[in-house]
């Protein structure tokens, strides 16, 4: 039994004409009429009564018409389902990014592809590089913005860089703006004490400056104890344990000074930015998914969507310093 056959028997009990179902269709009479046989064959009864012109259902033909047209409906539904997501107008997409993400430019991407595609469900995640990896793994996730490199033994992971960021210290704007340098007092002093000035700072600057540290785990708390370190010393530890939000909260209330993506001050005023200059602090985002599953074509759009709207801004127009990598 065919779809096609089905469709034939409903045109015929329609219109109880075998050459109208047929122009119906958009096939020839006897080729509609041959179907019609085999599909009879199939179910070993005949479903309609042929008598002088006038074609009646038999019993076997009443019996099957409502499931045939039940059938033909769930098949139209089902194409047209497919023909939705293929338009991308039904589907959804699962991402996560880092929360100092979601804070920059991942709003600014999501309304772009709500704006474009308003039919695509987006279901977001914010976590760390770690939280998003494993999502990943799962399949809980279809893309995520994370950290590179991946610290995940997956193999069938894959990661894109799209963007490398210069970490700064955050500071509160009324912080002092003397410069201190690299033989500062060895005394830990509060925020107004060692000021950061506003030109480029070598990491040992950051001795005995009080530092809002985030919590275990976190890429950005790693890169901060790995950089003092490897300049000689420990960081002096005012608070710890936050996410993103907390430690920005934490720094505009004066409690310590935080090294931060720049791209998280773009709309903090009440925190100032210092660069980083000897070494330079970056970080290097890169959009991961899983290698072996294919991406369903409205993962694959907001991709491609996101990609282009990173590349479509520049590094002035955000207030930070960004480099997008090719």
């Amino acid at each position: 039994m065919q779809i096609q056959q089905l469709a034939y028997f409903v045109a015929v009990a329609r219109t109880r004409h075998f050459t109208q179902a047929a122009e119906d269709c958009g096939v020839s009479q006897p080729s509609l009429s041959k179907q019609i046989r085999v599909l009879e064959n199939s179910l070993g009864t005949a479903l309609f009564e042929r008598e002088r012109g006038d074609v009646r259902l038999t019993p076997a033909g009443e019996a099957l018409l409502p499931h045939a047209q039940e059938i033909l409906i769930e098949v139209d539904e089902g194409l047209r389902a497919v023909r939705e997501v293929a338009g991308l107008q039904r589907g959804r997409v699962r991402v996560g990014a880092t929360p100092s993400m979601w804070d920059g430019l991942m709003a600014d991407a999501l309304i772009a592809f709500r704006e474009a595609y308003p039919g695509i469900e987006l279901e977001v995640t914010e976590g760390g590089s770690r939280t998003l990896t494993r999502a990943l793994g799962r399949g809980d996730l279809d893309l995520a913005l994370v950290i590179v490199p991946l610290r995940s033994d997956d193999p069938d992971l894959v990661a894109r860089p799209l963007l490398r960021e210069r970490l700064v210290v955050a500071s509160p704007a009324s912080a002092s703006t003397t410069a201190s340098p690299a033989s500062a007092s060895s005394t830990a002093s509060p925020v107004s004490g060692p000021g950061l000035g506003d030109g480029p700072l070598a990491v040992r600057d950051l001795e005995n400056v009080p530092l809002v540290m985030f919590r275990e785990g976190y890429d950005l708390r790693d890169t901060t104890m790995n950089a003092c370190l490897d300049a000689g010393f420990e960081p002096t530890v005012a608070i710890e344990g936050g996410e993103m939000n907390a430690v920005l909260r934490f720094v505009e209330a004066g409690l310590g000074h935080a090294v931060v993506p720049s791209m998280v001050l773009a709309s903090r005023p009440s925190l100032r930015a210092t660069p980083i200059g000897e070494p330079e602090l970056t970080r290097t985002i890169a959009l991961a998914h899983r290698r072996t599953q294919a991406l369903p074509l409205a993962s694959r759009t907001f991709r491609d969507v996101l990609v282009d709207h990173l590349r479509g801004l520049a590094a002035d127009a955000l207030g930070v310093d960004v480099d997008l990598v090719d």
